[in-house]
């Protein structure tokens, strides 16, 4: 059965970034979010109240099914984000901002709770730790033209994340990375998070 990474982190934090790096020196599989490609994130981005229900289900399914297809092999994979962030992060972020009702939120809590009891939690987690002001500068340089949170989310995601991590729920062995030192490559963490995923793995 194939093995799970997942990295996890605010908005701008540089998940994809360190997948690809990983996938790059490690010769794990990316399993990545391709924004462009989910058919209802184009239109969520226009009207977030009448798509983000869809727009979940969809993510969600997508994680899922990414899931499936690492654990039906003999890879290594690594996701940014992934399934719980989904779940944990951005349907209680669009409940909060009434992007979802509390009868939609209730269904997608009812999917992923059928998820996780059919799928394991991942093998591992990367956990990307960055202040918010400096997350709102990277937002502003980097410009992405698809992007679901606000820089006005970026201190509630905060506040969901570490409520996440506060032990209420379920976690797989995790490692927290500071990425205070804004290196675009890693350099000075790599090493660490290379070694701490092969005594997990």
């Amino acid at each position: 059965m194939g093995k799970l990474i997942a990295i996890v982190g605010n908005t701008g934090c540089g998940k994809t970034t360190l997948a690809k790096l990983l996938c790059q020196d490690f010769a794990y599989t990316g399993f990545l979010e391709q924004h462009h490609e989910r058919p209802f994130q184009g239109t969520f981005m226009q009207d977030r109240k009448t798509t983000a229900f869809a727009n979940q289900v969809d993510f969600m399914l997508f994680r899922a099914e990414q899931e499936v297809a690492i654990r039906s092999t003999a890879v290594v994979g690594i996701q940014d984000g992934g399934l719980d962030q989904d779940f944990y992060i951005f349907t209680r972020l669009f409940h909060h901002n009434h992007y979802l009702s509390d009868s939609e939120f209730d269904l997608l809590a009812r999917f992923f709770t059928l998820a996780r009891r059919t799928l394991p939690l991942p093998d591992a987690m990367i956990r990307l730790v960055t202040p918010v002001p400096l997350l709102v500068e990277r937002r502003r340089l980097r410009n992405r033209d698809l992007d679901i949170a606000q820089s006005a989310d970026l201190p509630l995601i905060e506040s969901l994340l570490a409520d996440w991590f506060s032990g209420a729920y379920p976690l797989p062995p995790c490692l927290d990375v500071n990425t205070s030192d804004n290196d675009p490559t890693f350099a000075a963490s790599l090493p660490r998070i290379g070694a701490y995923l092969e005594s997990i793995l």
